[in-house]
């Protein structure tokens, strides 16, 4: 049996080569950017109102929001790396999923992109956790339950209209 050359594919060193060429994506210098070519890159002339590449792509039906949900997931990725706090990455994912599942909806769903900026909360999400790490806030505790709130909200009212239709039906 031939001894594995250090490089080989296979290899541990391999391995760690991949993550080290990679490494240059999951940099500050690198996310900031990504965040900013993605939610401020572009500001309407006399304002201050500021949209990026997610909510110009976000308008081609389908494929644009799917993209732009491609391409934000690198900060969470970034973090995920990095050693963030799994509540914080459920933070990060909400946002993400919200982005992406509400700017699906056509018109309202590109305002509510170009608006929401996800990649912009999510990379302060970050920074945040490397300035203090494992430190969570009321804000990332109380944002979660307000959702699981909401969606408990969301499931409960199917059923409760079930059971109204059926008591209905029973009466008559």
């Amino acid at each position: 049996m031939l001894p594995s050359r250090p490089n080989s594919p296979g290899s541990a060193l391999s391995a760690q080569n991949r993550w080290n060429r990679g490494a240059w994506l999951f940099r500050d210098e690198t996310l900031q950017k990504l965040e900013i070519l993605l939610d401020e890159a572009f500001r309407i002339p006399g304002t201050t109102f500021r949209f990026g590449l997610d909510g110009i792509i976000g308008l081609v039906p389908g494929f644009g929001d799917v993209l732009g949900g491609l391409l934000s997931l690198i900060i969470p990725l970034a973090a995920w790396i990095r050693g963030v706090p799994y509540i914080t990455l459920l933070r990060m994912a909400v946002n993400l999923a919200l982005d992406v599942l509400v700017g699906t909806i056509p018109i309202f769903g590109d305002i509510f992109d170009i608006a929401w900026k996800a990649n912009r909360r999510n990379y302060r999400l970050l920074q945040l956790h490397l300035r203090e790490p494992k430190r969570h806030t009321w804000r990332d505790w109380s944002f979660l339950l307000l959702l699981f709130g909401a969606l408990a909200v969301v499931f409960a009212i199917p059923i409760v209209l079930l059971a109204w239709v059926l008591a209905w039906l029973l009466r008559t």
